[in-house]
């Protein structure tokens, strides 16, 4: 009875899962404007709104777009400009005009943050870095004075990966020294307030400075040997994580190991020139659909796991005034006439799940739907491979690795062949239960035993009956 009580309540949360929004609430993207081919705000609204995306950054203040925006479940991260800042910082009543006039005239809109100026601190202005925390409290005040949605927003500022000294390995990420008594103040002042600290680690630079086969399958999210933190002792698999717990590490030498990340850019350009090693097409959806169905399997990373990082993807549109080198102006994730510069699995209706290999082209009855099997790993798979096979699978429409997170039925034993074997299997299931749907790479076997135990229920046939009806 508990069993069957089980699988019901298994079957019960797919059918839930696959009737509600697909709105990932971890998923953001960039909306930059420096072009001027752009579609318009309403064009963008109605596009954003058939996507996973559930949250949009402007690097300032586009009234516009805000307005196209009222009335969705996407909130918005709005930017106070560098200019603005030596203002915000000497007047309070600068600040309450700046809250009135970029946020209580959108009373419907979901501005849930603001970024106060963008990179401050690596520009090397002293004066300018000075002043940005005097400015971020006063743009605080002047939201909590004016009461309602504005009292919860989030006051933060942007920061790139270069406020580092070191980050390789990850347990060693500290701040430059000459930042740390600004930091530490806008550290401070953020877990104060329970607002993020935003960063733009970028993989694709990591890259172009070590421009070795390894090191593109490691930024890629491609099966590689992983890099050893010989301190933590933790194999990293790749270079997103990395990058993210350096970070974290940083913090925790500054004394604030508990405040919030949040990645405010990273992505990967679709073209460049030749000088610019690894920039295609072929790397760039690599790089974004591996990196989506990493945070869709909710692992996180090694210093901080089950929950992924709210992540924004850079960028909604490529910016063709951008100078500097091709690349700067080819990050865009849809063309100006809409659609994709390449299937990264972000529309609602989801990517097709596609097989590990191209089904049979023969009417071959062995290939066909087999019941009452499951898809498990074969013994011999390694690590790197189980962690693939994971995060592919968890990354997938209709795929629930709910019962392997923390708490749910299928947690313990807490292995990464465990958790790997059940999202493996819930793939092969609502995929169609095809020999090519058990294959992730060839690493993995289908068998007629089933694996459930205690009260972690393996999903066999009736439940790939259940999302066929859908």
């Amino acid at each position: 009875m508990d069993r069957r009580r089980n699988l019901l309540c298994l079957i019960l949360a797919l059918l839930l899962s696959v009737s509600s929004s697909n709105a990932q609430s971890y998923l953001g993207v960039n909306y930059g404007e420096v072009a001027d081919n752009l579609p318009s705000p309403d064009a963008t609204a109605r596009l954003l709104k058939t996507t996973t995306i559930s949250k949009v950054r402007l690097y300032g203040v586009d009234a516009n777009f805000i307005r196209a925006m009222a009335g969705s479940k996407i909130s918005l991260v709005i930017g106070a400009s560098n200019g603005d800042i030596p203002s915000l910082a000497t007047d309070p009543s600068a600040a309450s005009r700046w809250i009135s006039a970029n946020v209580l005239a959108f009373p419907d809109s979901q501005i849930s943050t603001i970024s106060v100026g963008n990179e401050v601190l690596e520009l090397g202005d002293a004066s300018l870095a000075s002043q940005l925390l005097p400015a971020m409290q006063n743009l605080r005040n002047a939201a909590v004075a004016a009461g309602g949605a504005a009292a919860g927003l989030k006051i933060t500022t942007v920061n790139t990966m270069a406020v580092l000294s070191q980050s390789d390995p990850p347990s060693s990420g500290a701040f430059h020294p000459d930042l740390n008594s600004n930091l530490q103040q806008i550290v401070a002042f953020l877990q104060k307030t329970n607002s993020p600290f935003m960063i733009n680690p970028y993989p694709y630079f990591a890259y172009q400075s070590d421009p070795r086969p390894e090191t593109l399958a490691f930024c890629l999210f491609q099966p590689n040997a992983g890099r050893l933190d010989a301190v933590s002792k933790i194999t990293y698999m790749n270079m997103f994580d990395a990058q993210l717990d350096a970070v974290k590490s940083a913090l925790g030498r500054l004394g604030f190991p508990g405040t919030d990340i949040v990645v405010a850019e990273t992505g990967w350009p679709y073209r460049g020139d030749s000088s610019e090693a690894g920039a295609n097409l072929e790397n760039a959806k690599a790089y974004t659909t591996n990196l989506i169905s990493h945070l869709r399997s909710q692992v996180g990373t090694p210093l901080m796991p089950g929950k992924s990082v709210d992540t924004y993807l850079f960028a909604l549109y490529d910016e063709d005034l951008k100078p500097g080198p091709t690349s700067e102006r080819s990050f865009g994730l849809f063309h100006p006439d809409l659609t994709p510069t390449y299937d990264a699995g972000l529309m609602s209706g989801g990517t097709s799940v596609v097989p590990s290999t191209a089904p049979p082209q023969s009417g071959n009855s062995s290939n066909s739907p087999t019941s009452n099997m499951w898809c498990v790993p074969k013994d011999d798979v390694s690590d790197p491979e189980l962690q693939s096979a994971l995060d592919y699978a968890c990354g997938q429409q209709g795929v629930d690795c709910g019962p392997i997170q923390p708490g749910g039925a299928c947690y313990e034993p807490n292995t990464l062949r465990s958790h790997a074997a059940f999202a493996m299997n819930q793939l092969y299931q609502v995929a169609g239960r095809n020999s090519w749907n058990c294959d992730f790479s060839q690493s993995a076997v289908l068998t007629s035993a089933n694996p459930s135990y205690s009260s972690c229920v393996y999903p066999g046939e009736a439940i790939n009956k259940v999302v066929r009806w859908q």
